[in-house]
């Protein structure tokens, strides 16, 4: 029988507090989502100033992140080089800013971001990741 590593409420914490320390380094208004690997959601923070909207886009991008086992930047770009099919994916969530978290070659969950430019959702993604990862 295999084992595998989950996501714990205290590393759904660090994911959490670390989104919000780079957004509000960088003064950013975000909202932060943390996922499963099955996609269901674990947590989500709305810091002040995040529009509404994030709340859903965050979740969706953590869900996408961890269901596709891979960051939903490649989807968005798979989608904008011409794989238009892919929309009708059973996904939602399909745009920069969901990362996977992978321990031991194994994806435990995902982060989601939104609120703030693609590049930038991404950043705050993956310093939300490291704080579990490194």
């Amino acid at each position: 029988m295999q084992t595998k590593a989950i996501l714990a409420l205290a590393d759904v914490t660090q994911v959490l507090d670390a989104a919000q320390k780079e957004a509000e380094r960088e003064g950013w208004a975000i909202t932060v989502a943390v996922a499963d690997d099955g996609g269901h959601l674990l947590a989500l923070r709305r810091l002040d100033g995040a529009a509404p909207f994030t709340a859903d886009v965050a979740a969706q991008k953590a869900r996408s992140a961890a269901m596709g086992r891979k960051e939903t930047q490649v989807f968005e770009e798979m989608i904008n080089g011409g794989r238009t099919a892919f929309i009708s994916a059973p996904l939602q969530g399909l745009l920069s800013g969901g990362v996977p978290i992978i321990i031991d070659g194994n994806v435990v969950g995902a982060v989601g971001i939104s609120g703030v430019k693609p590049d930038q959702d991404v950043q705050v993604a993956k310093a939300a990741v490291s704080v579990i990862t490194s």
